[in-house]
Parts: structure tokens; C-alpha cells; sequence
């Protein structure tokens, strides 16, 4: 029964992984396009873009946060099972 449970966990944890890692390649290939159409913007002001910047590394960090946070509960769902 505990292998069973096991098999689960790390199933479910690929999966989240998988997941989180595709939806970061997309996100990731937004915001290059996003900065590409910012930066022919030549009317927008420096601290339009400064703002963009700003947004988008809160963003980042709030991602990198989540994944960890979802991380730290796998190992501690994974412990009784080692």
C-alpha cells in the first residue's frame, strides 16, 4: 500500500512539474514578444517600460515562490513513504 501511495505522489508531482515547466516556456516566450512590441514603442515613456520590467520580475519571483511552496509539500506528502 505505501509503494502504492509512493507511485501516486511522484506521479503527481511529475505531472505538476511537467506542467509548470511548459507553462513557464510560455510565459517566457510572452514576455519576449511583449518586450519586442514595448521596444519598437517609441512613444511609450521609459517609465512605462521601467513598469513593464518591474511587473514581469514580481511575476517571476511569485512563480519561483509557488514552486517552491508546491515543492516543500511534496517532499513532506513523500515522507511517511520513504
Amino acid at each position: 500500500m505505501e509503494n502504492y501511495v509512493k507511485q501516486i505522489i511522484d506521479f503527481q508531482k511529475t505531472t505538476f512539474d511537467n506542467t509548470y515547466n511548459a507553462i513557464v516556456q510560455i510565459q517566457d516566450q510572452a514576455e519576449k514578444l511583449a518586450n519586442d512590441v514595448i521596444g519598437q514603442m517609441q512613444w511609450m515613456p521609459e517609465e512605462g517600460k521601467k513598469a513593464f520590467d518591474d511587473s514581469v520580475k514580481m511575476f517571476k519571483n511569485a512563480r519561483e515562490d509557488y514552486k517552491k511552496m508546491v515543492s516543500d509539500n511534496f517532499t513532506k506528502m513523500e515522507e511517511p513513504f520513504v
